[in-house]
């Protein structure tokens, strides 16, 4: 077990210790959870690179953290009301998707590119501002309640979007358009 796998083991094992802060109300302390395993996702990456510690466990485990986080605290601000239930189901039925397609055209014998795509790149980036700057606003008690609404519109229109965009990859694998892996 490399200390890249065991940062990116530590920011799993926050998800259940983020989603009771924001149960308990303590957005503060789940606004610096957040940003710990934001950090530490950065830290684990560079390990890894700079000392040559990337491992298999390691490909697999980093982005089982980061969406395990992602859709938990989704799933939690919705619950607790913070964000729209449209937003939460879209957010968590496209990654349910894209998971769900991934296997299914690898059970066909479809070997597909697992690299995401520049709009799920997009899609995520936005995701983990918008938790960032919601956790800020009720921790904090800042004053962005515009930057949240904003953010939850680009939030569903990127994450249809690159929903969309897997589905015409896949079909154009399926149809014999694109190279599949």
């Amino acid at each position: 077990m490399s200390l890249p796998n065991l940062i990116t083991l530590a920011r799993l094992l926050a998800v259940p210790l983020v989603v009771w802060l924001i149960l308990d109300g303590e957005m503060g302390l789940a606004f610096a959870v957040f940003v710990f395993a934001g950090i530490s996702d950065g830290i684990d990456g560079w390990i890894a690179k700079r000392w040559g510690q990337r491992t298999e466990l390691g490909a697999l485990l980093d982005p089982i953290a980061d969406k395990t986080l992602l859709v938990a605290l989704y799933v939690t601000l919705g619950v607790a009301g913070h964000l729209p239930n449209s937003l939460v189901i879209l957010v968590v039925f496209r990654d349910l998707l894209i998971v769900g397609g991934f296997l299914l055209l690898q059970f066909m014998g479809q070997s597909v590119r697992s690299r995401p795509l520049l709009i799920s790149k997009l899609n995520t980036g936005l995701q983990i501002l918008l938790v960032a700057t919601l956790l800020a606003q009720l921790g904090l008690g800042l004053g962005i309640g515009w930057a949240v609404k904003l953010l939850i519109y680009a939030v569903a229109a990127t994450t249809v979007l690159s929903g969309a965009a897997y589905l015409v990859r896949w079909g154009r694998v399926l149809a014999g358009l694109e190279e599949p892996g």
